[in-house]
């Protein structure tokens, strides 16, 4: 075989690969969530692994059934927990509008208006209600949050086939954490599955850690957020609703905790304009202010280095500028994926090009 018709060979089956991907796009959707899942609940699997009876191991099906059962189980608590309040708070803010904010928050509306005028940074004859309605309905639309729901709730039946599909697959990959492997490995040449062999090993087991650790800091700083809420005098699902939002948010890298603290301000407000602005509501800001930055404190030096550090063994300037380099490619979604898919390359990198100056210096880490 001659070197152009290995290469006419080679063009078609990544044609071939690259159009599969792309017409069973949510079947691989579905796997990587599965596998995504299957490490959140490997530590689960390993304390079973603990537990014997009448000095036999569990089986792996039950096993694996077991650990499907305690995720989905958590999830359906704390979606039926959460969920009625979350519903509860959208239905108060129908009868919210812009108008409304605006007229209740005048005074100090205008108050800002001739602050700005002052320093020049609005006209002297532009009406400041007028100026700060358009704005506002620009930023919040209420219409356009509701038909999202209403998508959402259209589509309940993919979400079903979803759901049962991933439920499905996650069983297997629990029962036999080799089977992803294993289905990676059918694909590369034989001469390279020792070293693909350890770094689906490698990645496995940073991944875990990983997302194992940003599941526990969602629910950190939502628990801290509730509380630190709570106690500054938000009712209690006001909280619950504003430390949901704040603890996925989360998720984003140094953006999302920023994106928490103004949503959840807006919130404070849109739900207190019956209190005296300068008296009662600008106080109760400041103090939901100070506790969302206690949360974010916390977060920063408890929870990320043990995530960002201990998991995936990298320094956090690394880190800040892969997730800016992904965030300038990518946007929003970049940022979320930066980590976990840097982790990736970073055991891709050290097995299989160990040999130069600047993958040994990236890879180092991995070895401690």
């Amino acid at each position: 075989m001659n070197t152009f018709t290995k290469y006419l060979l080679g063009f078609i089956a990544l044609a071939i690969a690259v159009f599969f991907s792309w017409y069973f796009f949510s079947v691989i959707v579905y796997v990587l969530v599965a596998a995504v899942i299957s490490f959140i609940g490997r530590p689960i699997i390993d304390l079973l692994n603990r537990f014997k009876f009448r000095g036999h191991q569990l089986p792996d099906g039950l096993k694996a059934g077991i650990t499907v059962i305690c995720l989905w189980g958590f999830f359906i608590l704390f979606f039926c927990t959460i969920i009625p309040l979350v519903v509860h708070e959208f239905q108060s803010l129908e009868n919210v509008s812009v108008n409304n904010i605006v007229t209740e928050l005048k005074g100090p509306i205008n108050d800002a208006g001739n602050l700005m005028k002052h320093y020049g940074w609005m006209d002297e004859d532009e009406n400041v209600e007028k100026y700060v309605t358009e704005n506002l309905s620009k930023l919040f639309d209420l219409e356009q949050l509701k038909s999202w729901f209403g998508i959402v709730a259209g589509t309940m039946t993919d979400i079903f086939v979803a759901l049962f599909s991933i439920t499905f697959i996650l069983f297997f990959f629990l029962k036999d954490s080799r089977l992803f492997t294993g289905m990676v490995l059918a694909i590369i040449p034989s001469r390279y599955e020792d070293q693909a062999r350890n770094a689906l090993d490698s990645i496995q087991k940073l991944l875990v850690r990983y997302f194992v650790g940003l599941l526990l800091e969602v629910i950190g700083v939502m628990t801290l957020n509730t509380v630190g809420l709570s106690i500054v005098g938000l009712s209690f699902s006001n909280a619950v609703v504003i430390g949901l939002v704040t603890g996925i948010l989360n998720v984003i890298p140094y953006i999302g905790p920023m994106i928490g603290v103004f949503f959840g301000l807006a919130v404070g407000i849109v739900l207190n304009l019956d209190m005296n602005f300068y008296q009662e509501m600008l106080p109760l800001l400041i103090y939901m202010t100070l506790a969302m930055l206690f949360t974010q404190l916390i977060d920063n030096v408890v929870f990320q280095p043990f995530i960002y550090g201990n998991s995936v063994h990298a320094h956090p300037l690394e880190i800040f500028l892969v997730i800016l380099m992904a965030g300038s490619m990518a946007g929003i979604l970049g940022m979320i994926l930066a980590i976990p898919s840097y982790t990736v390359l970073r055991v891709v990198l050290k097995e299989f090009f160990n040999k130069y100056k600047l993958v040994k210096k990236l890879t180092q880490s991995l070895n401690e």
